[in-house]
């Protein structure tokens, strides 16, 4: 029961909407698991000035440089789950967890959109996962002795409907993510899931790191790896 009338009927004035904007930006992964059944989605993008996201030899991991990346982590301490595919994670072999000084146990649930099952046994994300959450989104029906053998290695499965591609469907796997009670989620997936993403959403933001290179000859304009340009974006449907 609303206690607004209450108080205003026993002459208390009342102000309302104080802060509303700050409490609403504060509170934005809340609200919308509560009305959406979702978490508040920021995509993380890191490119070269000619918008590439892999070098021309197909490496990622590090193509924006050391103040990029502690950026990086900050954003992970501010999120309760990082998603990634299993392509990053068999190309990258990521932890995922957030490695700024005092800010370790900071680190978010990592979580894998993994349709077939494919993130190794001997992944770091995987070996770690006793100690810090490891959940892989699969398909429903994907293959039982891998789940078996992930499971005992204390990852947390959590089978969602597939998608047109037969990976697992964004926005169940979103939803999937919600019912655990998770509010905010910041995706550091690979070319195909934020491609995917950014075809068929959910979207909220988006973090974009350019780095001072060219990347068509993997060329960097400066030895320091460190003037990035970094922006933030909200999106908001017409």
């Amino acid at each position: 029961t609303c206690a607004l009338p209450i108080l205003q009927a026993a002459g208390v004035e009342v102000t309302e909407g104080v802060l509303e904007g700050e409490a609403r930006a504060f509170n934005a992964g809340f609200i919308l698991r509560v009305t959406a059944a979702r978490p508040l989605v920021t995509l993380k993008v890191a490119s070269s000035l000619d918008g590439r996201i892999a070098t021309g030899s197909g490496e990622s991991k590090w193509i924006t440089g050391e103040p990029a990346r502690a950026q990086g982590h900050a954003l992970r301490a501010r999120n309760d789950a990082v998603v990634v595919g299993s392509g990053t994670v068999l190309a990258d072999d990521p932890e995922l967890t957030c490695r700024l000084p005092g800010l370790e146990n900071r680190s978010p649930v990592r979580v894998v959109f993994d349709g077939r099952l494919r993130t190794p046994l001997t992944s770091k994300l995987v070996a770690t996962a006793k100690k810090n959450p490891t959940w892989i989104v699969t398909v429903v029906g994907s293959d039982s002795a891998r789940r078996r053998a992930l499971a005992s290695a204390g990852v947390v499965l959590l089978p969602v409907a597939a998608g047109q591609d037969g990976h697992p469907d964004p926005k169940a796997a979103f939803a999937a993510l919600a019912s655990k009670g998770i509010t905010r989620v910041l995706v550091e997936g690979g070319r195909h899931l934020t491609a995917a993403l950014l075809r068929d959403g959910p979207i909220d933001r988006i973090v974009w790191f350019r780095a001072p290179m060219i990347d068509r000859k993997s060329t960097r304009l400066n030895s320091s790896h460190g003037y990035i340009s970094y922006a933030v974006f909200s999106l908001k449907k017409k």
